[in-house]
């Protein structure tokens, strides 16, 4: 049977892949290193992937999910070739675009212009078809008064925005990201993301990797979970997501407190290792589980803990922090609160803060939900069970959404139905006048 009839309907295929990487303890790079000190260069084999297997179909666009270190860019780079696999095939069917280093082949002292030609080059376009698209790659990189410019004179925003420009617009027929859609301010996100979901729409083949979990509930078809160089699961976008965040809070009840100290959770001593939080949901008024949510809709923010022992007077916190710069958005707790002032914890257990219009601007946030004791010592504090996503139609940005008015004396602002009931007495006047 031929490959193409083997694969047809597919463009991409990964059958049995292993990737094995040589980590050194103490590699010396250059001879005199070598020849002195060849009993330091010992290492260990670390196996990155086992045995992965999947398809992807034509127009199809996957998510690939997991905690760091899982293979997620490894799997990426492999599609890519810019490696190899010790076992096993990958196919690809249709010119290639990747999003994984941007700006990869950027020459320092030449121009952003000239350097369009070079990086689009790469991903095989000749020059008659970098001539066409010319004009649509400075556009959406907004660098119009920059562009003939050297990009050692860029700023890191500017130089990402124009490598984003370039691979986006290569008309690929599979294209590759590895997170990479925090590129520039809000609103160059925004458009980026657009530009993404239209790609979509034209029946790009897109494998994405991203620990936005609403971003990849939004743009994904499917999703890929992997954990240890294997494929845990391989489904719908949601109920993959769910199912990893659940393995996440599973995960942190077995840690123990000095462990969490050592990701900055928590502090350790022995009293913190009687209550753990393992579970944070945001959900919806019919106690649904979400990942986004639209600016002004209601929310409740759900915490679960297990207390190991009797704890009286404690506290509960929860903060929404911005995830990209880690910007505070909101913070509550219970303290001074006269009806929580001696809040009793034992067993498992929840606490809730419902929230009226949640008024955040579109991006990416955090959830933080902390326990602390009546003299403000923290016995339990985590960061990364819950995240999700904020999506508008607005065009305002910033942080939040506040209602607002608009003002402007001397003018006189004509809405839609005003206009169409304009309209509709002037035709009438004009029957009556025939008439």
């Amino acid at each position: 049977m031929s490959e193409d009839k083997k694969l047809d309907g597919y463009s991409i295929e990964v059958s049995h892949v292993t990737k094995t990487f040589k980590v050194f303890k103490d590699r010396g790079y250059v001879l005199k290193d070598l020849i002195l000190f060849a009993n330091r260069r010992k290492f260990e084999k670390r196996e990155v992937l086992k045995d992965v297997s999947f398809k992807v179909k034509r127009g199809e666009v996957v998510g690939l999910i997991g905690h760091n270190g899982c293979g997620k860019s490894t799997t990426l780079k492999l599609l890519t070739r810019i490696t190899s696999p010790d076992s096993g095939t990958i196919t690809m069917r249709g010119r290639v675009s990747s999003l994984i280093e941007l700006g990869a082949g950027f020459h320092p002292d030449m121009s952003g212009r000239e350097n369009i030609y070079i990086n689009a080059s790469i991903f095989g376009l000749t020059k008659g078809e970098i001539d066409a698209k010319l004009d649509d790659i400075i556009a959406f990189s907004e660098l119009q008064d920059y562009i003939d410019n050297p990009v050692r004179t860029y700023s890191s925003g500017m130089y990402m925005r124009l490598a984003f420009s370039v691979a986006i617009n290569v008309n690929a027929d599979i294209l590759l990201i590895d997170e990479i859609l925090s590129v520039g301010d809000a609103n160059f996100q925004v458009k980026c993301f657009d530009k993404m979901c239209e790609l979509k729409e034209n029946g790009t083949t897109i494998i994405v990797v991203s620990h936005s979990l609403g971003q990849i509930e939004q743009l994904c078809d499917r999703c890929i979970w992997l954990n240890d160089g294997k494929i845990v699961r391989d489904g719908f976008a949601k109920e993959v997501n769910m199912a990893y965040l659940d393995y996440m809070g599973e995960k942190r009840k077995e840690m123990t407190a000095e462990e969490r100290a050592a990701r900055g959770e928590t502090n350790a001593d022995a009293e913190q290792e009687n209550v753990v939080i393992d579970a944070i949901h945001l959900l919806d008024d019919e106690e649904n589980w979400l990942t986004k949510i639209q600016t002004g809709d209601d929310c409740t923010i759900k915490v679960h803990y297990e207390a190991k022992s009797k704890i009286s007077d404690v506290v509960f916190l929860i903060t929404i922090v911005r995830k990209n710069d880690g910007m505070l958005a909101y913070a509550a707790h219970t303290r001074n609160q006269d009806e929580y002032e001696h809040i009793t914890i034992n067993g498992e257990g929840e606490f809730k803060l419902h929230i009226d219009k949640l008024n955040l601007l579109p991006s990416d946030y955090k959830v933080y939900a902390s326990i602390e004791n009546k003299g403000g010592d923290v016995l339990d504090h985590v960061e990364d069970l819950c995240e999700f996503q904020v999506t508008s139609s607005t065009m305002d940005f910033g942080l939040v959404s506040m209602d607002k008015e608009w003002i402007i004396p001397g003018v006189v602002v004509t809405t839609a139905t005003s206009a169409l009931e304009k309209i509709g007495t002037a035709e009438q006047a004009k029957t009556n006048t025939r008439g």
